[in-house]
Order: structure tokens, then C-alpha cells, then sequence
């Protein structure tokens, strides 16, 4: 069992950076996946980002590469989702994932939101022009 709970969104304006934290609960942690999604008003929950268990391998949607980084604290159970070069379209609440079950990663299954296990409950992130 795993239990995630992001922060660190907020309001921003275009050009701006913002952290995401993801904190993880569990003995799970060192041997998940981890994955960051967005929904936007009226869209569905989209990929943005995943993170494999040594975290060697990342895995960017093409919006967010150059921009967002994302990386692990496995020490400190933790996930963030680094975000510069802020756009308006970024605005949505960003949630974290989690996925035990991956026997590897590729570029398509960690895309898959059927794919993760857990979830935290989401932060808002506001980007203004």
C-alpha cells in the first residue's frame, strides 16, 4: 500500500517556476514508478512526466521537455516535478502516481494511467499571463 500526497502548487506567472512535491507512505516506494499527470478544466488527465525506480530513466510529454524535470529522493520517500518556463496552457491540477507492478519501462506503458496503482489527491497549479 502506497499514499502519496502532493504540495507545492500554486499561482504563478507565465515564465515562473514551481516545485511539486509528491511524499510518499508505504515500503513500496524504492520499487515504484512514479508518474506526474494533469487535468485541466473540461480535459481529461494527461501524462507529464514519469520516473523509473533507480530514476536513470525518465519519460517527458513533448509539451513539457526542456522545461520540467523531474527526480527522486528515495531516502526521503519522495518524488518532485520540477516546472521553469511556465506556460498559461500548464494551468491544471497536477497529480502523482504510483505503479508496482512494472516489470520495465518504456516510453509507452508509463504513459498509461490504467497502469498506476495509487494516487495522491492533486495540487493546483495556476499559471498566469
Amino acid at each position: 500500500q502506497v499514499q502519496l500526497a502532493e504540495s507545492g502548487g500554486g499561482l504563478v506567472q507565465a515564465g515562473g517556476s514551481l516545485r511539486l512535491s509528491c511524499a510518499a507512505s508505504g515500503n513500496t516506494f524504492r520499487r515504484a514508478v512514479m508518474g506526474w499527470f494533469r487535468q485541466a478544466p473540461g480535459k481529461e488527465r494527461e501524462f507529464v512526466g514519469a520516473l523509473s525506480w533507480s530514476g536513470t530513466n525518465r519519460y517527458y510529454v513533448d509539451s513539457v521537455k526542456g522545461r520540467f524535470t523531474i527526480s527522486r529522493d528515495n531516502a526521503k520517500n519522495t518524488v518532485y516535478l520540477q516546472m521553469n518556463s511556465l506556460k498559461p496552457e500548464d494551468t491544471a491540477v497536477y497529480y502523482c502516481a504510483a505503479a508496482v507492478k512494472f516489470s520495465y519501462t518504456n516510453d509507452d506503458n508509463v504513459r498509461k494511467i490504467k497502469e498506476y496503482d495509487y494516487w495522491g489527491q492533486g495540487t493546483q497549479v495556476t499559471v498566469s499571463s
